[in-house]
């Protein structure tokens, strides 16, 4: 029984009705004026339900007429938090305009089950409690003219309870019209082939997204951490006050950086709205050389790019590069040199980064951890990367392109999205 009455308790159930009744009135009103409620059940009466439908098709041409009802249909046939976001990701029901003759005919089809379906629920929910109303008269004996669309005759003791029936009915027809009607919301105006494809690509950017963040957090808290651990532990080996306090500097210089880095991240998780402009580019990259100083290596760098003008994406990759490689340097090799060549030729950005390994012969002195987010980032932009040993040294090599061909042009605007 529980089971039964159930839907009866659920809002979703008369938000359903009032949708199927808004839909009919239209072929109700029409058989209102001819031939009248007087002549309900009589065959003319079907051509209220034809009337409406060449009207159907022809608002149904009109591409706003399907985001117009796919947000009445998620409001009332759905109720729900998702139903009140129209670009909502993964809904049942599509709310955008008609993009193609298919999405039209679709809609056509969509109004039409609507509107008959709407005017047999409209009438029978007048009709039903009518014929509820006139048993209750008929058994108490049939004194008052209820003006009964569907009147009985007789005076039978037995009509009370039979009463209860057409409630009971009215109660299972919209519970089942509702349900059907929402299938059909689903079918019809649900995500067209082309929807569900551009759904799936945005929840690839999604992911996408996710993966460029946790590169984010890796190079910057990365970078910060092995810093700090070098610049520290060579203070405590110096013994010398002056160096220890320029270590303790250079620990405080990369540690706020990298919580500005922390903070733009979680933000970007809590709004998401990239920020392109918050991020560092080469032009930054002398804290980065800094910070490697700080802990002890020796830099030099050869810079003969002119860094201000440079692609903003292909700038804010080149640094995290670059962040990457010292990273590994100070991780895997410790404070040795370090030479940073920026150039730019042949239409293309290089960046050249080599180190001397503390033994040749030492594999801890080969870094290998964020090699491959160097090589993805270079491949996002239509570059390359490669990392090796280079005689005695280590080289992380990548080359950038700064053309405006199509494919550069497109993985320029992916990585400008991403943030």
């Amino acid at each position: 029984m529980r089971a039964l009455l159930s839907p009866l308790t659920r809002a979703v159930t008369y938000t359903r009705w009032l949708h199927l009744i808004l839909g009919g009135t239209a072929a109700v009103i029409c058989g209102m004026v001819f031939p009248g409620l007087d002549y309900l059940w009589e065959l003319q009466t079907l051509w209220a339900l034809a009337v409406p439908v060449p009207l159907a098709f022809l608002a149904a041409m009109v591409p706003g007429m399907r985001l117009a009802e796919g947000l009445q249909a998620r409001l009332m046939l759905l109720p729900g938090p998702h139903a009140r976001h129209p670009g909502g990701g993964g809904a049942a029901i599509s709310a955008a305009p008609s993009s193609s003759w298919q999405d039209r005919w679709r809609t056509a089809g969509w109004l039409v089950v609507r509107i008959e379906a709407g005017a047999c629920v409209m009438t029978l929910s007048i009709v039903l409690p009518s014929l509820s109303l006139s048993l209750l008269n008929a058994a108490l004996g049939g004194g008052r003219d209820l003006g009964s669309a569907v009147p009985v005759t007789g005076d039978h003791w037995w009509y009370a309870p039979l009463a209860v029936l057409p409630l009971a009915v009215l109660a299972a027809l919209v519970v089942g019209a509702g349900a059907g009607l929402t299938t059909a919301a689903r079918h019809l105006l649900g995500p067209s082939a082309a929807e569900r494809l551009a759904e799936l690509e945005e929840r690839n950017e999604r992911l996408l997204e996710r993966g460029r963040l946790a590169r984010e957090l890796h190079d910057s808290i990365g970078h910060a951490l092995t810093a700090a651990v070098v610049q520290s532990g060579a203070a405590r080996a110096s013994g010398s006050p002056e160096f220890t306090g320029r270590a303790l500097v250079a620990i405080e210089e990369t540690a706020r950086d990298a919580l500005e880095d922390l903070e733009r991240v979680l933000r970007l998780l809590r709004e998401g709205t990239p920020g392109p402009g918050s991020r560092p580019g080469l032009a930054d990259t002398g804290r980065l050389l800094d910070s490697a100083r700080a802990a002890g290596a020796t830099v030099r760098p050869e810079v003969t790019a002119d860094l201000a003008a440079l692609p903003g994406p292909v700038s804010r990759e080149g640094y995290r590069i670059v962040q990457e490689a010292l990273t590994n340097v100070l991780r895997h090799a410790g404070p040795v040199a370090v030479s940073l060549r920026i150039t730019a030729r042949d239409g293309a950005l290089e960046l050249d980064i080599r180190n001397a390994l503390p033994c040749p012969a030492a594999p801890s002195g080969v870094p290998g951890s964020g090699l491959r987010g160097i090589r993805e980032r270079a491949a996002l932009l239509g570059g390359e990367a490669e990392s090796g040993p280079w005689g005695d040294r280590w080289r992380v090599y990548a080359r950038l392109p700064l053309g405006v061909a199509a494919a550069d042009a497109r993985a320029a605007a992916r990585a400008e999205a991403g943030g």
